[in-house]
């Protein structure tokens, strides 16, 4: 093939292998056009197949198929839906969320702290040495495979009635016989072997420590009501079940109505000797280890003490919010803000009895305009969890108008991480130290806590 125009998205293409990319890619070359290449490692020479390619495009998308030589790094893939090679050469996508499976567990740790070194320097303007940033750290107790850490899941339903999920960034489906990066608990629900016609979806969280996981059946539409209770009859004894039977429309658009089959519609967490209950709706950390080490990290930044007063924004279930509570005291205060009002309603609960917590549900920026002008002494500091794509200009300029003293940010996306250090570095707040946990093993996601604290003037 002699011109690129002439190239067209499902071409197999030959390209060695570059530096790894955000969002679990690697930079590869073709004809002179930079190619994203999924399921390849650094040094790699491989056989691609163009995913996203139009004439027109600024880059490619590609999914490696067949490996020419080889890195040392690389490993048989522990998930066969989730292979590249071996689905593409039986004519088949591979399953999303396990893209380094191919890679050695501690090789995809080096990967994940180039990625984080290269964002925080391109879009922050900082060098890792300069926060102390030491690379990418295992999370505690992390098994030697890295698998049978994710304690929430989301399956799909295929047409055949099968578990199924997508393949990346695909509506198509891929058949599952189970999800080896979930817990025990999920997968001894033996979902893979059940005829589930008439859902569109299952989810399942299971809590961290001991206790029964919740499972959400969707049912596909009114006419399929009935299909959660004959389903939910196939589960283990003790699991909670939980059905919406949609209004005719998709799952995703949030009709129908919540119905208790068997047990309760939430699950217990306990963590740094804090109870708190989480329902279906409502966030939780997915990797078992997380709530633990991610509590620890919040502390140790922050530091809270009797009588000071903090803010936790996208404060979630109240996993941060009950131990700054603990500590400022009955004299102290916490700011609880949360957007989404499922999860809003989980941090009440869970705050019940702290009179020194105040639960705010809305957007957050406005919301904490409007709590810390009533605030005589200001915020002693300020924890931040936001969703993958950051905080963006806007929180920002609330979250420094605030003027806290420290600031705890949480987030498990390093470019929007470090978009959102560059507009606080603008607002006069500095990155003081930077921490990256791998809590999500065999996938490129990595989660990143910095400290914030006001810049030095001079």
């Amino acid at each position: 093939m002699s011109t690129q125009a002439a190239q067209i998205p499902g071409e197999l293409i030959e390209v060695e292998i570059g530096a790894p990319a955000h969002g679990g890619h690697f930079v590869a070359r073709h004809e002179g056009r930079v190619v994203f290449v999924r399921h390849a490692l650094p040094g790699e020479r491989v056989r691609a197949r163009l995913t996203d390619a139009g004439a027109g495009a600024r880059f490619w998308r590609a999914d490696t198929v067949e490996v020419l030589d080889a890195s040392e790094h690389r490993v048989a893939h522990f998930w066969p839906a989730a292979d590249s090679l071996a689905r593409h050469a039986a004519g088949e996508l591979p399953v999303g969320g396990a893209e380094f499976g191919h890679a050695e567990l501690g090789y995809q740790r080096e990967l994940k702290s180039a990625v984080v070194r290269e964002q925080l320097e391109r879009l922050a303007g900082l060098r890792a040495a300069e926060v102390g940033f030491a690379g990418v750290e295992a999370a505690p107790g992390e098994r030697p495979d890295g698998l049978g850490w994710r304690t929430r899941a989301a399956f799909s339903v295929d047409g055949a009635g099968r578990l199924a999920m997508n393949a990346h960034h695909s509506d198509r489906l891929v058949p599952i016989a189970d999800l080896p990066l979930a817990v025990d608990a999920v997968n001894e629900l033996g979902l893979g072997g059940m005829a589930l016609h008439g859902l569109e979806r299952i989810e399942v969280a299971a809590p961290s420590g001991a206790g029964a996981p919740l499972v959400l059946l969707v049912e596909r539409d009114t006419a399929k009501a009935g299909a959660a209770a004959r389903i939910a009859k196939a589960l283990p004894e003790g699991t909670n079940v939980a059905a919406i039977t949609q209004q005719g429309g998709p799952a995703a658009d949030g009709s129908g109505t919540l119905r208790r089959i068997r047990g309760r519609t939430w699950v217990a967490e306990r963590v740094a000797g804090n109870d708190y209950r989480v329902t279906g709706e409502g966030f939780w950390q997915i990797h078992r280890s997380a709530p633990e080490v991610l509590n620890e990290a919040v502390q140790r930044i922050l530091a809270p003490g009797p009588g000071q007063v903090y803010a936790d924004l996208y404060a979630g279930a109240g996993l941060f919010t009950v131990p700054l509570a603990r500590a400022v005291g009955p004299e102290g205060l916490v700011l609880s803000i949360e957007g989404a009002p499922g999860t809003s309603r989980d941090a009440r609960r869970n705050v019940h009895g702290f009179d020194q917590v105040v639960v705010r549900q809305g957007r957050v920026e406005k919301v904490l305009r409007a709590e810390a002008a009533r605030l005589p002494t200001g915020l002693d500091g300020l924890v931040l969890d936001p969703p993958r794509t950051g905080l963006g200009r806007a929180a920002v300029a609330a979250v420094a108008g605030a003027r806290p003293r420290r600031i705890a940010y949480v987030s498990c996306d390093p470019a929007s991480f470090a978009r959102d250090i560059r507009d606080f570095a603008l607002k006069g707040y500095a990155l003081e130290s930077l921490r990256a946990l791998d809590l999500y093993p065999h996938t490129h996601h990595v989660e990143c806590i910095g400290a914030l604290v006001p810049a030095a003037k001079g």
